[in-house]
């Protein structure tokens, strides 16, 4: 599992204007392929009408699974600059469709790679981006003696802590970046004089906003 990565929040949509045309970027985060073939049959099925409804895909930690369509439109001028947005935002696990209304005008082969450039950027934009950090699940138990000094601390080092059990003894869950667990052993151990229990549980990704 990747430490950290950069990906879509869930869905979200844009639409565009260009010569009379009507270009509607649709996108969704998608974790398999058979997700991402499913959204763009969906799409498909919406907007049946539609003269173009052109996608493209990155699927896989290492963007194992890439695809792109141009759905009749010029070889090259649709899906793959779809794609390549994609790629230029450094995205994963991430699907986009771009449906076309033909609004009477040729737009050219260059008008096209723009039209569908921009068009996945905007909806990129409106649905925005998530960097999704990998955390290891740690639980700190200590004596209640040491409650208020251990969640003091953890909240002013800003760790998350999930929940809090009151047992026999305190047990704080708390989240820890998966390449920091080691460092925060140390300190808890320092911090109570050896005296906390300190296991290492699941993982977990939590998500933020990203702004490049």
């Amino acid at each position: 599992m990747l430490d950290n990565y950069l990906t879509v929040n869930m869905q979200g949509q844009a639409e565009i204007v260009i010569q009379k045309s009507r270009f509607i970027g649709q996108i969704k985060r998608t974790e398999t392929e058979s997700e991402a073939q499913a959204f763009i049959q969906e799409i498909k099925k919406e907007h049946h009408q539609a003269t173009h409804n052109c996608s493209a895909y990155l699927i896989g930690e290492h963007d194992q699974i890439q695809k792109a369509n141009d759905d009749g439109e010029p070889s090259g001028t649709a899906g793959v600059p779809m794609l390549e947005v994609l790629k230029k935002n450094e995205l994963k696990d991430t699907c986009v469709v771009v449906t076309r209304y033909f609004g009477g005008i040729k737009l050219g082969a260059g008008g096209l790679i723009r039209a569908y450039s921009k068009s996945t950027s905007t909806a990129l934009q409106e649905t925005g981006i998530v960097e999704r950090q990998l955390m290891k699940q740690i639980a700190v138990t200590v004596d209640y003696p040491l409650l208020g000094k251990i969640e003091n601390e953890l909240h002013q080092r800003n760790y998350l802590i999930e929940n809090t059990d009151y047992l026999e003894n305190v047990t704080f869950h708390v989240l820890v970046a998966t390449n920091q667990v080691k460092q925060f052993s140390t300190w808890i151990t320092d911090l109570t004089s050896d005296q906390a229990e300190i296991v290492a549980q699941g993982e977990k990704y939590i998500e933020k906003p990203y702004s490049s």
